[in-house]
């Protein structure tokens, strides 16, 4: 191999190392999808002064950020649950688990709670993150809680469902469901509604765990669901978006996405829209009222975060490494922003958050960024610095290189 082709491969080996990612008072998001229905949305306080940033970590987000008084928290996979400044990046708090936290942080009074592949329920001050209990589950726990009435309810891998007291995590009661439970609850009236990769979705009465109704979709329920107006939305592996009456448990309608459905409904009330995204890279539009299509639009790769609401549009983010903000009456692409370079995209299936005209959103990447909606700006990518050192780095061994040529031909020249 000549010495061109040397320094070529040298300086592309170069690149990749660089470029790997382990390298690198209004209303408030207090929980995964903002409120206990998974509506998705919340307004900014009038007094926050918007920056675009981006926080690093040492693993995946996957986790969805939650708000609380202009601080996100969030899980990283790399053990660590974060407390961040939303006005500057700047970490106010980190706790280490002993396992990947995917869960995404629910907020209630002074504490968070959120869930680790170490199989625990943590109950941490928001303060500073000490630990007022944890609760060890019989697998690891990836489903986000939801805290209402003093109780915590969150699934675990271990095939359960458990309602935990939050003043002294102890527990309250717990359903079996016979397959990990990765979906989110959500509750509506005396019902907690959930799915398990049982393939089913339950209805369970929030005091005691008894069942209520189950509903058989046609593979694993994943998605979170969402409620509204008695009827709860929910997606499943087998491709469909279901519409359920939650009062008997029998089907209004269902949609085929052609792809599973991880993705969790996102409902505009005022327009009777859900969006929802699939694993074949479509975000999807229909009625609430009878599942028709209003419009779909095609994203990079699979969609598997759930979708946030600004005014009048829609943002999510793709595996293919980008984020999307679209028109939600139309489907027109408004702006995009991927924070990876060609071959280096990282998949970005943390689901955002949004405060005012503010996204948060995380990546696999290992960082939660900061855009402005309004001013369409975003964070130059940490990417960028790496790419930017590798050229350098090229450019200097080529340099080198050519000098050492050219004295080697000098000598050549003299002794002849």
């Amino acid at each position: 191999m000549n010495m061109g082709r040397k320094q070529l491969l040298l300086g592309f080996m170069i690149t990749c190392l660089l470029a790997s990612p382990a390298a690198v008072a209004g209303a408030d998001w207090s929980m995964f999808h903002e409120n206990a229905q998974r509506t998705g949305y919340m307004d900014q306080a009038a007094d926050f002064t918007p920056n675009v940033w981006y926080f690093s970590t040492q693993g995946a987000i996957k986790s969805s950020p939650a708000i609380l008084n202009k601080v996100a928290y969030f899980g990283s996979q790399d053990h660590h649950v974060y407390a961040v400044n939303l006005e500057d990046g700047t970490k106010l708090w980190d706790y280490k688990t002993e396992g990947s936290v995917i869960s995404s942080p629910s907020i209630s009074g002074d504490y968070l709670y959120i869930g680790s592949t170490d199989g625990y329920l943590y109950a941490q001050d928001i303060k500073n993150g000490n630990v007022k209990w944890k609760y060890k589950t019989g697998n690891s726990i990836a489903s986000s809680p939801l805290v209402q009435n003093n109780t915590a309810y969150v699934g675990s891998d271990d095939g359960r469902i458990y309602a935990i007291y939050t003043s002294n995590g102890t527990k309250k009661w717990e359903y079996n469901t016979g397959n990990a439970v990765k979906s989110s609850p959500v509750i509506s009236g005396d019902k907690l509604i959930i799915g398990s990769d049982d393939g089913k979705v339950y209805a369970l009465d929030i005091n005691t765990g008894n069942k209520s109704w189950e509903y058989t979709t046609g593979d694993k329920v994943q998605s979170s669901p969402t409620v509204m107006n008695d009827i709860v939305y929910v997606g499943s592996n087998d491709g469909k978006i279901y519409a359920i009456i939650i009062e008997n448990g029998t089907l209004k309608w269902n949609y085929d996405m052609g792809k599973p459905v991880v993705s969790s409904p996102t409902i505009d009330p005022n327009d009777n829209s859900l969006f929802v995204g699939a694993d074949n890279g479509k975000i999807m539009c229909l009625d609430t009222r009878n599942g028709v299509e209003k419009w779909n639009y095609t994203a990079s790769g699979a969609v598997k975060t759930t979708a946030a609401i600004m005014d009048n549009k829609i943002v999510f983010g793709s595996s293919g490494g980008a984020v999307y903000i679209v028109n939600k009456y139309n489907g027109n692409e408004e702006w995009t922003y991927n924070p990876g370079y060609g071959i280096i995209n990282q998949p970005i299936e943390s689901s955002p958050a949004t405060y005012g005209n503010m996204i948060y959103v995380g990546a696999d990447d290992g960082s939660l960024y900061a855009l402005n909606n309004d001013k369409k700006s975003a964070p130059t990518s940490v990417y960028i610095y790496y790419i930017g050192g590798a050229v350098f780095i090229i450019i200097a061994l080529l340099v080198v290189g050519r000098t050492v040529r050219n004295r080697r031909k000098n000598k050549k020249e003299n002794k002849s």
